[in-house]
């Protein structure tokens, strides 16, 4: 079977969950019989890297109508070359310059989340937020499947674009699990990154953005430190929040129990995780799933989420105790402090590690996303 996959961007130069996705998916589609051909914004020597299985359609710093332009002669010509299969779309905003010609093949829609609403979370105005949803229908009314994360992204496609749940499939995110799954006790992942060996630590990796429930994180700590006075939060990311964060850890003299990591590099995430006590993925508004969450499962460190979106359902299947009852700072608090105390169940490392395996190993997620295609081609 062979597919053009319109992505995004190349994980690696570009960081995000989408580009995350596509990047581990893109790799692992040829395992599974499936040859995919990426095309992406991004460097001019991406073709090279890559041994030509993606290239760069233009520069992601270039003008929109530039890339919408070249996306297309390139889009075009792959299609007229290689005769793809099938169209995989992982983002509207360059799926959308081909127009028509999106049904010369069956297309298939990587919906990764709702583009126009999570603008507005952020403070796009209206006419942003309006002209991204325009782009959106204009894609999905092509696709004859849609491959979602989860449940919770199932039915905001029903309810915010209109497409009928019966066009939906489930395909949760993957995890390279022996690249998390370090052969490291705690004490020696704390020694390798300088972390303090003798506090409770809670780690956050998240972009610093609003729907990330990080300001609630930081408030919960002040109720935690009354409890544990040891306990020590770190969050790892970059974003615009940054300096609101900072500045509240200093409002609520958190000074010694919060900090800022800043942007962790890849190598250093799976030590990170590893050296933790315990993960918290607090966020507030529109998360699909949360790569995250299995990546802390991976590395052995158990995680604890708020009831938003699809987080309950990365770790429903491992424990109910790991999902909070609510995002609030009240609830992060309690759970935090039930879980270092020792008062709430928590699955063990190789528990952790068992789980991410038979669920979300990049092979399995392969193949359940062939599954897809071929159902496509197959219906349609």
């Amino acid at each position: 079977m062979r597919t053009l996959q319109l992505g995004m961007g190349w994980f690696p130069e570009q960081a995000g969950g989408l580009n995350r996705v596509y990047y581990h998916l893109i790799r692992s589609l040829p395992e599974a019989g499936v040859s995919a051909q990426g095309l992406v914004a991004g460097s001019a020597d991406l073709t090279a890297q890559t041994g030509g299985q993606v290239e760069a359609f233009a520069p992601g710093a270039a003008s929109l109508p530039a890339r919408w332009q070249q996306v297309r002669r390139r889009a075009m010509a792959l299609m007229a070359e290689q005769k793809p299969d099938l169209l995989a779309a992982h983002f509207a905003l360059y799926a959308a310059p081909l127009g028509r010609r999106l049904r010369d093949r069956p297309l298939v829609v990587h919906f990764h989340g709702p583009w126009a609403r999570e603008g507005g979370v952020e403070g796009n105005n209206v006419f942003k937020r309006r002209a991204k949803w325009f782009i959106e229908q204009a894609v999905y009314r092509h696709a004859r499947l849609f491959i979602v994360l989860s449940e919770a992204f199932r039915d905001v496609l029903h309810r915010s674009y209109g497409i009928a749940p019966e066009r939906v499939r489930i395909v949760p995110g993957g995890v390279e699990v022996d690249d998390f799954a370090l052969p490291l006790t705690r004490a020696e992942a704390r020694q390798r990154l300088g972390w303090p060996q003798d506090r409770p630590i809670v780690l956050a990796v998240r972009r610093l953005q609003r729907r990330m429930g990080l300001e609630n994180l930081v408030e919960a700590m002040a109720t935690v430190r009354e409890a544990m006075p040891e306990a020590l939060l770190l969050i790892a990311g970059k974003g615009p929040l940054a300096a609101d964060l900072d500045a509240r850890i200093d409002a609520l003299g958190l000074r010694d129990h919060a900090r800022l990591l800043g942007f962790v590099p890849d190598a250093d995430l799976p030590p990170a995780y590893r050296a933790a006590d315990l993960t918290v993925v607090p966020t507030v508004a529109l998360e699909g799933f949360g790569l995250v969450t299995i990546e802390s499962l991976a590395a052995g460190t158990p995680v604890l989420v708020t009831p938003v979106g699809g987080l309950p359902e990365a770790v429903r299947g491992l424990s109910p105790d790991l999902v909070l009852p609510g995002s609030d700072a009240a609830a992060l608090a309690e759970g935090i402090t039930r879980a270092l105390r020792g008062d709430l169940p928590l699955p063990d490392a190789e528990a952790c590690r068992a789980f991410t395996r038979k669920h979300y190993a990049w092979p399995v997620i392969a193949q359940r996303t062939r599954a897809v295609y071929e159902e496509t081609l197959d219906r349609f």
